[in-house]
Order: C-alpha cells, then structure tokens, then sequence
C-alpha cells in the first residue's frame, strides 16, 4: 500500500451517518462515510478521533475493525480501513469544516445517492455487519 485511509462507522437507531463533501478536490459535491488519510505512520484509530474531531468538532470511541478494501487514487495504491465508531454522548452538535450537510440514512439508501467510489467498495461488508 502506498497509503491509507480510515472510514468511521457510525450506526445509530437503524441509520448511517454519512456526510456531503464540499464542492473542491476530485470527489467533490459527492457523500461518503467520514473519515480522512492516516498520516505518517499514525494509528488507524488516532486518524478516526483527529478527522472526526477536525472535520465535525465531536470526540468519538473506536470500535471494531469492520473491513478494509483498497483503491487507486493518482496511480497509487489505497488501503481503505472502516471501523465501528461511536459519538460520545456530550458530542450532539456537528460543527462543519470539509462538508456542506450531515444526515442520517438507510444502507438501502446509499447506493442511490452520489457516493464517493471508494466507500462503495467497502459497502456491501459494511452492511452486512450491521445488518447481518
């Protein structure tokens, strides 16, 4: 793998959080489960709580490892690692900074939506874990 990235899970009441991406950047004005590029050598878990607490300003407990695909982006190898995560209590109000909405949906609602390539490789595993 060139590089990795992280998908954080979060599965509430029969629902997804999924987040609208802003309009800049290759896979702009599409959705995608949040997440973001582990740096360096940085933890897949410690990717999860910066990206959550940068990008919607809410801390977040890391579950379970779920399932991992990869994907190419410029010609390089992407590992793409998605993990259970659960949004501390306290952290009820989403604070934007990378996308223009948040909301909640169904796993059958997803692939009707403009979904970034990436995760769509790793829907179906997704899904099955939390729906069986």
């Amino acid at each position: 793998m060139d590089k990795n990235s992280v998908a954080g899970i979060v599965y509430k009441n029969g629902k997804v959080l999924i987040a609208h991406r802003l309009p800049v950047g290759q896979m702009g004005n599409r959705w995608e489960f949040p997440g973001g590029k582990v740096e360096n050598s940085e933890d897949f878990t410690i990717t999860l709580k910066r990206e959550f607490l940068e990008e919607f300003g809410v801390e977040v407990k890391i579950g379970k490892h779920i399932t991992e695909s990869f994907f190419y982006h410029n010609d390089k190898k992407i590992g793409l690692h998605a993990f259970e995560v659960f949004i501390k209590d306290n952290s009820n109000d989403f604070i934007l900074t990378e996308h223009s909405e948040i909301k909640w949906v169904t796993f059958d609602e997803i692939p009707k939506l403009c979904f970034v390539d990436s995760d769509m490789k790793i829907y179906d595993s997704v899904k099955k874990y939390f729906e069986g």
